[in-house]
């Protein structure tokens, strides 16, 4: 009998990609450090896609704590850290509904190549094993500048976000996509993305 609340007990190999890449649900993990742009180009590419898709946000979810909000820029300690890791499993479980039901998403995080056993791979046990981490990842003055049009809590400070960017380069010769969108408007990297999707969908499951 159907749950009427929507609820689905997925097993826990649930598939995340479709054999039929023309209409294949695919979760897509975009990775970057603050001021990347990540949010802005995941919701558009989600805005903008064919096919149904949706944006799970990592930031909005934590900020669904109000009373007791762990705010990281306070220091990290363990309610921030575990808050984050407590958002990171309620997005995970978001994006496997999503994609049982035929729905592609998106997700946004930080995830540091020096901890991808905790990021990135917590994200493939959260969401499976066919997860497409995407880094975005442009020049240090673009995201300098576009984090210090950022508000509230979202807003780092310069030596936090330099930081944060350095400790990112670590992707490069990593094998995952990487996107410099430094000098790219959100339309393009968007359709620079549809791109990296489309030859992970195209290529065969071992080369993914």
């Amino acid at each position: 009998m159907p749950d009427p609340t929507g609820h689905l007990q997925l097993p826990p190999d649930a598939p995340v990609l479709a054999a039929d890449a023309a209409h294949a649900a695919v979760a897509v993990l975009l990775i970057g450090p603050a001021g990347a742009g990540k949010t802005t180009v995941a919701r558009h590419w989600a805005d903008t896609r064919r096919v149904p898709t949706a944006h799970i946000s990592l930031d909005d979810v934590r900020e669904w704590v109000r009373s007791g909000f762990a705010d990281p820029r306070s220091g990290w300690n363990d309610h921030s850290e575990a808050q984050y890791r407590l958002a990171r499993r309620t997005c995970g479980f978001a994006a496997r509904n999503f994609l049982a039901n035929g729905i592609s998403c998106v997700l946004d995080d930080a995830v540091f190549p020096d901890r991808p056993v905790v990021g990135l791979g917590g994200w493939k046990r959260h969401v499976g094993p066919g997860l497409l981490p995407v880094v975005l990842l442009p020049g240090l003055e673009i995201v300098l500048e576009r984090n210090a049009q950022r508000t509230g809590n979202r807003r780092l400070g310069d030596e936090e976000v330099a930081r944060i960017h350095g400790r990112m380069a670590g992707w490069y010769g990593s094998g995952l996509p990487i996107i410099d969108n430094s000098q790219q408007d959100v339309a393009t990297t968007a359709r620079l993305l549809d791109d990296v999707v489309a030859r992970a969908l195209a290529a065969p499951p071992g080369h993914r």
